[in-house]
């Protein structure tokens, strides 16, 4: 038995990207030109398609990297930017290029993840990030679970108190919390103050 690790949006892919909105593309482009220098280097982890948040950063000027870990959406954004770096590979195992970036974003993947995978992930982001990055992610400010509406399966927010503790235990300080364009969705907005040690 093979293990899905797109957490269910491999088999509902094309479904994804025939209903995924512009929610968000016009927060995330607004908080990357007010907070990060034009041609910055960004990640999007669980970019999806990378429509529409990779491309309203792209459009912007912004260098954008996709990763992702479902083969269908992965290969939708490279037809979208081929000229763009990409991986196939869960948030919490990616090795992120080996590269360092001045900025992670992800949006609509985090809560999807166990909790152990949450944390490994904003490990795994303060690895890859130069001191002085920033990284955005959504999930919601209380403690709570739901079921996806796409996939059925079990989402997880651990909640602002949470993500401040994994945040910081990995060497980010939490800047803010937003909510986008729709009012509903919320952001957390963390820089990485050092480098977490090997």
């Amino acid at each position: 038995m093979t293990t899905d690790r797109s957490e269910g949006y491999e088999e509902f892919a094309s479904e994804f990207m025939s209903v995924r909105s512009n929610t968000g593309a016009a927060f995330v482009r607004s908080w990357a030109n007010e907070n990060l220098s034009l041609a910055s280097a960004i990640v999007d982890i669980g970019c999806g398609s990378g429509i529409p948040i990779a491309q309203a950063l792209i459009d912007n000027g912004f260098d954008v990297a996709g990763i992702d870990a479902s083969p269908t959406l992965l290969a939708a954004f490279h037809a979208n930017f081929p000229a763009a770096q990409y991986a196939r590979k869960p948030a919490q195992e990616s090795a992120f290029f080996y590269r360092t970036f001045d900025a992670a974003i992800s949006v609509g993947l985090l809560f999807l993840l166990s909790p152990d995978d949450q944390r490994a992930t904003i490990e795994r982001v303060a690895t890859a990030l130069a001191p002085g990055g920033r990284f955005l992610f959504s999930a919601p400010r209380q403690p709570c679970e739901w079921l996806d509406v796409l996939t059925g399966r079990r989402s997880i927010s651990l909640g602002h108190d949470a993500y401040q503790a994994l945040l910081e235990a990995s060497g980010f300080r939490l800047l803010a919390c937003h909510f986008d364009e729709s009012g509903s969705t919320s952001y957390y907005d963390a820089q990485l103050m050092e480098r977490p040690r090997p």
